[in-house]
């Protein structure tokens, strides 16, 4: 039997030579910080307009050479916008989520303010008369109590106790309204910068000796190219036929359409964008950001024909005199957003386009 003596490791010396050392790990290369960022954004899923934000971003500090004005004239954005997101940015430390958009929810909201004895009086009258609506149960109300009350607080103890006639036909349109498709927003549309990518639409009402005229009017996003026509009535029938001239005007296919949530913009409208097979995105109410292009025309409109005394409550002749001015805005009028081009001149330059002339004015 053979017996092995161990002796005792030397605690000096290291155990591994300079070729067998475990403790040996690569360098770690850091990728870039651009491409670190896109990357982050997918795992953590960062929305649309967060993304085009880090864009901006991006596009400041590598491609721009941190000049702001070139950024923003390549993204077509104002300054205050882009400094705006750059600061948040800065601020939460590169934190990506910074970038997403903050609800506007205001932090106190308004509470509503029904007492138990108008509850009481509300539920009394409407068991009296179930047919009738919160305009007359408000009259009905301020007869019997001599006390003021809003509509608001009526529909509101209507729902609360489900004061209907037809209760099962009531169920039935809460379920419609809720199963029916919800909107698309223009928010969530990432905007291009092409000719015809984007096109909107917007209305002017007139009032003149007591009568009522429309205008409805559309511009281009990117071109500024513009068309309008007065209508008698506020009709789908009227803004359907508007998208159609317009379609004949600009002869180009129409890829995105915005519009306001106006009653004119639903029925033969709806059908009329189906048909020519447009994606359609709304407004958000009460925001006119959304829609600057058109909302800013529609001044234009205002302050350079209507208020030189070119209104005329026929429409016949009125479009005619529209058509000109028309063509002065299109073909002779310079834009500063567009270099102090035309919006033809701007059309011509950047694309290869058929000759383009104003829709007939007679029906």
């Amino acid at each position: 039997m053979q017996i092995t003596y161990l002796k005792p490791a030397n605690i000096i010396q290291p155990l591994f030579n300079n070729y067998c050392n475990v403790f040996t790990r690569k360098e770690i290369v850091f990728l870039p910080k651009p491409e670190r960022w896109r990357r982050v954004a997918k795992l953590i899923n960062l929305s649309p307009e967060g993304c085009i934000r880090l864009e901006w971003i991006i596009f400041y500090l590598t491609v721009g050479g941190q000049n702001a004005t070139l950024t923003c004239k390549h993204f077509g954005i104002s300054r205050s916008c882009f400094y705006k997101w750059y600061n948040r940015f800065k601020e939460s430390k590169e934190n990506l989520r910074s970038l997403e958009t903050r609800s506007r929810r205001p932090h106190k909201v308004r509470q509503p303010e029904i007492t138990i004895l108008e509850e009481v009086r509300i539920k009394q009258i409407r068991k009296r008369h179930m047919y009738w609506g919160k305009e007359k149960l408000k009259i009905v109300y301020e007869r019997i109590y001599h006390e003021t009350i809003s509509t608001h607080k009526i529909q509101r103890i209507i729902n609360k106790y489900d004061l209907y006639p037809d209760k099962n036909k009531h169920q039935k349109i809460v379920l419609k309204r809720k199963r029916s498709k919800p909107k698309k927003r223009i928010q969530e549309l990432v905007k291009k910068p092409t000719l015809w990518f984007l096109l909107q639409l917007d209305g002017i009402t007139i009032h003149f000796q007591g009568v009522k005229r429309y205008i409805l009017t559309a511009i281009d996003h990117k071109g500024k190219f513009a068309y309008a026509r007065m209508y008698n009535n506020k009709s789908s029938k009227s803004a359907a036929d508007f998208l159609y001239r317009l379609k004949y005007v600009i002869n180009q296919p129409i890829i995105n359409l915005q519009t306001d949530n106006g009653s004119e913009f639903a029925g033969f409208f709806e059908k009329a964008v189906q048909k020519l097979k447009i994606e359609r995105y709304f407004s958000r109410v009460k925001t006119p950001k959304d829609n600057s292009e058109i909302e800013r025309f529609n001044q234009t409109l205002e302050y350079e024909f209507l208020n030189n005394q070119n209104f005329d409550p026929n429409c016949k002749r009125f479009n005619k005199k529209l058509t000109k001015w028309l063509i002065t805005y299109n073909f002779q009028r310079p834009h500063q957003t567009l270099n102090y081009l035309t919006p033809i001149e701007y059309i011509v330059k950047n694309s290869k386009v058929s000759s383009m002339y104003p829709a007939r004015t007679s029906s």
